[in-house]
């Protein structure tokens, strides 16, 4: 052990942030506030947004409400609807930029390839897909979860000589009047797009290989003067917004604690699948065969409207191959389209990929992450010094507001930098012990969740591991990142690798 350096208030240490979306503008926003301007936000696209820019398909929308789907130290009064549209929530991201003056910060067409600490010098060594490289004491990762879309596996996909894309990256060029279309996946974009596309084309075949617990979405406009009193009455749009958190918070304890209470749930979904699907053999194929809960459950006051109509084919046969022309179920159907939509998701279990991390002596993430990815509190991983993750492994949320997580983190990788500065040069690399056992009871949790009781999603990783969600209540999760307490990490010194 070596004796710790003296305390010193010198420079903040060099940061690279990547990612612009809620993550890594949050991050860039509370650095400001603190005073800190030695950052640099990296950002593969053109603009700030992340999966808010990405997504644009038609009836694109949230469902966490509006005034908690947004930062608590910089509230929006004027939302337009109880649920944001993708519009507005881009829009209030832009502005966030231009009030904190982000622009200068921000680095747009710059996708990292890879990230190497390098032992000597106690720093990282960013290298972007144009070559260039970029050095910085702290690299704080903000990636999302929702980044890179998951094509599906399907035979024949490059013959198809019609229009083809993923609703991550929609064609807003293709004009699907009276087209034939089939749309691949019946999740949380599809049921959002889907009510729009049948309006317009021809005919849909919808393919669906697992039906999804679908509720009605409590979601309007609001109205003129609650807007006005949001805006004269900041207390009122604090209380609002505090009703909302502890609202979806007492969900936690149907997901995690008590099963039993879903059914409630479960009845609510049937009823309003029965009250608009008048197709019987439809409506059987829209009742999940899986507890509710062990997926995503989502929120619509038009997919079972839009799915009983007659241009709209329900197909549950699994899809064999794909074709010049349309797609070829497992029963020999042929099935003729103009374009094909892929509603098909995200590699959500994928963290950080397809950036290639390498951390102390040469060992890289993936290596640290074959048996499944973790970290500790969701943000730090042993091996990897002055490495942070916002929205990490096991932080996503079924019941409540991902940006809520997101500050919790940013509010502990603020407290990381505070404890970098009384030691200069030095790098804080989590203690393995500790990963490992906030690991466990994270696992631990999730084995009595909805989450494990047998269906396949996209919480779990290729080995049936769930690296994905959180198993408890958001305020537990705040409370354990409230501070850092240095006794979790060792400090190391540069060049002699010796910890204090």
């Amino acid at each position: 052990m070596s004796k710790p350096r003296t305390t010193s208030t010198t420079a903040n240490p060099t940061i690279l942030i990547i990612g612009a979306g809620f993550g890594g503008l949050g991050m860039a926003m509370q650095l400001r506030r603190a005073g800190i301007d030695s950052f640099t936000v990296l950002e593969k696209g053109a603009g700030v947004g992340g999966t808010w820019r990405d997504n644009t398909y038609p009836g694109a929308a949230c469902d966490v409400q509006s005034h908690f789907y947004s930062y608590s130290f910089e509230p929006k009064h004027d939302w337009s609807r109880k649920f944001g549209l993708q519009r507005e929530i881009l829009g209030y991201m832009e502005r966030c930029v231009e009030k904190y003056g982000l622009d200068g910060h921000i680095r747009f067409n710059s996708a990292v390839r890879a990230a190497r600490f390098n032992n000597d010098q106690n720093q990282w060594t960013v290298a972007l897909e144009t070559g260039e490289e970029l050095t910085a004491n702290v690299v704080i990762t903000a990636t999302g979860q929702l980044n890179q879309p998951a094509w599906p596996k399907i035979a024949g996909m490059d013959q198809f000589t019609g229009t083809l894309f993923h609703s991550a990256r929609w064609d807003h060029d293709y004009d699907f009047s009276d087209k034939r279309v089939a749309v691949i996946g019946t999740g949380a974009s599809a049921i959002q797009f889907v009510p729009e596309l049948a309006k317009t084309v021809q005919s849909l075949a919808l393919f669906q290989r697992s039906a999804a617990w679908v509720l009605p979405k409590p979601d309007r406009p609001f109205k003129p003067w609650e807007q006005r009193l949001f805006r004269a009455l900041p207390a009122w749009d604090r209380l609002y917004r505090y009703l909302i958190y502890w609202k979806n918070e007492s969900r936690a304890l149907a997901f995690t604690r008590f099963k039993g209470l879903l059914e409630i749930f479960a009845g609510q979904a049937r009823r309003e699948a029965r009250k608009h699907v008048t197709d019987p053999g439809k409506l059987a194929d829209l009742i999940p065969d899986y507890q509710i809960g062990c997926k995503r459950i989502l929120i619509s006051n038009d997919w079972y409207p839009a799915v009983n109509q007659s241009n709209v084919r329900l197909i549950t046969e699994a899809i064999d191959r794909i074709d010049t022309d349309g797609v070829v179920t497992a029963d020999g159907r042929h099935h003729t389209v103009d374009a094909i939509v892929c509603g098909t998701g995200f590699k959500a279990s994928e963290f950080l990929a397809p950036m290639h991390i390498t951390g102390r002596d040469g060992v890289s993430l993936n290596d640290a992450w074959k048996s499944g990815a973790s970290a500790f509190k969701g943000i730090t991983v042993s091996g990897f010094p002055n490495l942070f993750m916002l929205y990490g492994p096991n932080t996503n949320l079924a019941h409540n507001s991902i940006v809520f997580m997101l500050e919790s983190q940013i509010r502990y990788v603020l407290d990381a930098l505070k404890a970098l500065k009384k030691y200069p040069g030095s790098a804080m690399d989590v203690r393995q012990d500790r990963q490992e056992r906030f690991s466990a009871v994270v696992q631990s949790g999730l084995e009595h969740s909805v989450w494990s009781s047998g269906c396949t999603s996209w919480y779990l990783d290729a080995n049936g591991k769930n690296t994905v969600n959180w198993p408890g209540f958001t305020f537990t999760y705040r409370l354990s990142t409230r501070r850092v307490d240095t006794a979790d990490y060792q400090f190391i010194d540069a060049p002699a690798n010796s910890a204090h």
